[in-house]
């Protein structure tokens, strides 16, 4: 089997590590390690600048094409994390509520921390009951810094109106 392309980004939380196929992006995973930037792929490289754009808040939707694998299930919550608005976090109950089913929470969650495309599938925008910060694959102090950067730049937007 071939290997997919990949590029690495160093954020500010961090270095992420990007795959993706002709078809379209396959992962953004959080790395626990520094790694040596390369040069970046050509099918990479919009996914590439346009994280780097989110990370200096210049970005809050992403246009990239997704290679997505998974459950009808899990494509269904993955497709309906895209859509929770830029710094505005919703709960587990409220995103089951929406794939339309309410008692689907802990199977919401279990999507939820599947989701092989971090960042640009928001599931760090997904908390717990009274706003509490739970589960994330790229760690609880990731979320936190995602959700804040995205409250600084979404009250900037309000401001600036």
């Amino acid at each position: 089997m071939k290997s997919l392309p990949r590029a690495f980004l160093k954020t500010p939380i961090g270095f992420i590590e990007i795959t993706g196929s002709e078809k379209g992006i396959r992962s953004v995973y959080f790395l626990d390690f520094r790694v040596r930037l390369a040069r970046i792929p050509h099918e990479l490289k919009q996914a590439v600048d346009q994280l780097h754009e989110y990370f200096t808040g210049e970005r809050k939707e992403f246009s990239v094409n997704l290679d997505l694998e998974g459950s009808a299930f899990q494509l269904k919550v993955w497709n309906e994390l895209t859509k929770i608005p830029y710094g505005m976090p919703v709960t587990y109950h409220e995103l089951a509520r929406r794939i339309g089913n309410i008692n689907a929470f802990r199977a919401v969650g279990g999507a939820n921390a599947a989701n092989p495309i971090s960042v640009i599938i928001p599931c760090h925008r997904v908390i717990g009951m009274n706003g509490r910060l739970v589960g994330y694959a790229g760690g609880l102090k990731r979320k936190k810094w995602l959700l804040e950067h995205e409250h600084a730049f979404a009250q900037k937007d309000l401001f600036y109106r």
